[in-house]
Parts: C-alpha cells; sequence; structure tokens
C-alpha cells in the first residue's frame, strides 16, 4: 500500500467522523432532554453555524493544499463540501418545517421582507447546483473549465452565509466579522494567486 493510499484509508473515514459528529451529538441531546429551553432554535443554530464552518473549510482546502503541498488535500474537499450542503438543508428544513408549518407563503413573505432571510436563502439555493454536479461524472460531462466556473459560486455561497449570520445577531457581530474575514481573506488569496503578477521565470 502507498503512502497516498494509507493517507487516504485513515484520513477519510476520520473526515467522516468529525463531519458526523455535530449531528450525532444533537440527536444524542435530543434523547437526553438537552437542547434547553427552545429546541428548535437550538437545532437551528447549530446546524447553521455548522454549515458556515464547513462551507470556510471547503474554500479554506486549496489555499492549504497551495501553501503545503499536499494535494491529497484536494480529495477531501468533496466530502467537506457535501457534509456542508447536509447541514445546510437540515438548517432550511428544521426553520421550513418546523418554524412555518410546510407553508410556502410564509417562508416567501420572510425571504422578501427580511434580509437575513433573503441571505440565508440565497445562500441554500446556491448550494444545490454545486452539491448536484459534485460527482465525477458531472465533472466529465461539464468539462473541467466549466465546472470550475460553477463551482466558483462556493463563494458567493460563503458571503451570504456571513450576511445571513450577521444580520440575525443582535447584540455581538464578534463571530460573523471573524467568518467575514476569514471568507474574505480566502477569496483574496484564490484572486491573487490568478489574477496576480506572475514570479519570473
Amino acid at each position: 500500500m502507498t503512502q497516498t493510499q494509507w493517507r487516504r484509508r485513515v484520513f477519510k473515514p476520520v473526515g467522516w467522523l468529525a463531519c458526523l459528529t455535530p449531528a450525532a451529538l444533537l440527536i444524542y441531546n435530543g434523547f437526553q432532554g438537552e437542547l434547553g429551553a427552545n429546541p428548535v432554535e437550538t437545532i437551528t443554530n447549530t446546524t447553521g453555524i455548522w454549515t458556515l464552518r464547513l462551507i470556510v473549510a471547503t474554500i479554506a482546502i486549496t489555499p492549504l493544499r497551495w501553501a503545503t503541498g499536499l494535494n491529497q488535500l484536494i480529495n477531501y474537499r468533496r466530502v467537506v463540501g457535501m457534509f456542508a450542503f447536509f447541514y445546510g438543508t437540515l438548517h432550511f428544513l428544521t426553520y421550513f418545517i418546523l418554524d412555518h408549518q410546510l407553508e410556502f407563503s410564509g417562508l416567501w413573505a420572510d425571504v422578501v421582507k427580511r434580509p437575513y432571510i433573503t441571505a440565508g436563502f440565497t445562500a441554500f439555493v446556491l448550494m444545490i447546483p454545486l452539491a448536484l454536479t459534485s460527482t465525477t461524472g458531472w465533472i466529465r460531462r461539464m468539462g473541467g473549465r466549466k465546472w470550475n466556473l460553477l463551482h466558483r459560486l462556493v463563494y458567493i455561497t460563503a458571503l451570504a452565509a456571513v450576511l445571513h449570520y450577521f444580520w440575525k445577531v443582535k447584540l455581538d457581530a464578534t463571530y460573523p466579522i471573524y467568518y467575514g474575514i476569514g471568507v474574505a481573506v480566502l477569496l483574496g488569496t484564490r484572486l491573487w494567486r490568478n489574477y496576480g503578477p506572475k514570479p519570473a521565470s
């Protein structure tokens, strides 16, 4: 077994376990009755923050690969991205089912009238094509260039998710600002890599 194969066999299960842990803890705390005075709010906040964290982790993988030279890191970007979509879906369904009882009229009214819902809904909708086209088959069908262009939507998704978080909090915006700075740095890194001055040969 090569070192690359060994790393893949070890780190992929570890990555899956790490990504599933927040959901497992939510389920465990739910059965224990330890979701606080407002369980719906706890579930909504937990799934929302993990969606944002995993989105940021997804866009951090490529710069980390550039910095470390560990090209194998790219193998984990798809898994992290799919878990971001998984938590984003749980976040949306918690809001739509438990807050709005599947009423589309109430959902649409929130999207139109409440900016933080508009931003969050935008982020979720943009994640759908990213998730649907994340397979090797779609990369082959679309061609690498078109696929890469489409998947740059992840940066708009990240910015919308940060805005959603920033507009949702009412008193302390410290953490949303931290996430916003992180996304800006990662986006700036990619722009510099693609469009900045090239080193002399």
